[in-house]
């Protein structure tokens, strides 16, 4: 099949273009740094995690010398609540998404079920 246009004739320039790669003058040695880097930081995340140490926000501690009857009654209020907030907002949904609101205030129940009884077998000590 021809073609309607002929290719057009190749200059110096475009020559000079096809022979010429970017990558002919790249310090080989810098390349092999920057892929080791990338590799560490995708394969081996922890040496960047450990180089700054995590630092918790102390804004949401929990007091270090509670007893663990106190904290295993925060923690059933508070998902005695959530359990409740699930309920109310999914009276408000309908179809698939008051479906999934509701399984996930079914899991949240399950886990104030497991701290209650976690508190049940907690042994106060006076």
């Amino acid at each position: 099949m021809k073609k309607p246009t002929p290719n057009p004739p190749e200059t110096e320039a475009v020559a000079d273009a096809n022979s010429t790669s970017p990558y002919t003058t790249i310090n080989s040695k810098k390349l092999d740094e920057a892929a080791e880097r990338a590799l560490d930081y995708y394969l081996n995340p922890t040496a960047h995690i450990m180089a700054t140490p995590y630092t918790p926000n102390q804004m949401y501690f929990a007091n270090p010398k509670a007893d663990t009857e106190s904290l295993l009654a925060n923690a059933s209020e508070s998902l005695s609540s959530a359990t409740v907030m699930l309920g109310d907002f999914a009276a408000l949904l309908e179809g698939p998404h008051r479906k999934t609101l509701l399984g996930i205030a079914q899991v949240v129940m399950l886990g104030e079920l497991a701290v209650n009884q976690a508190l049940d077998n907690v042994e106060v000590t006076t």
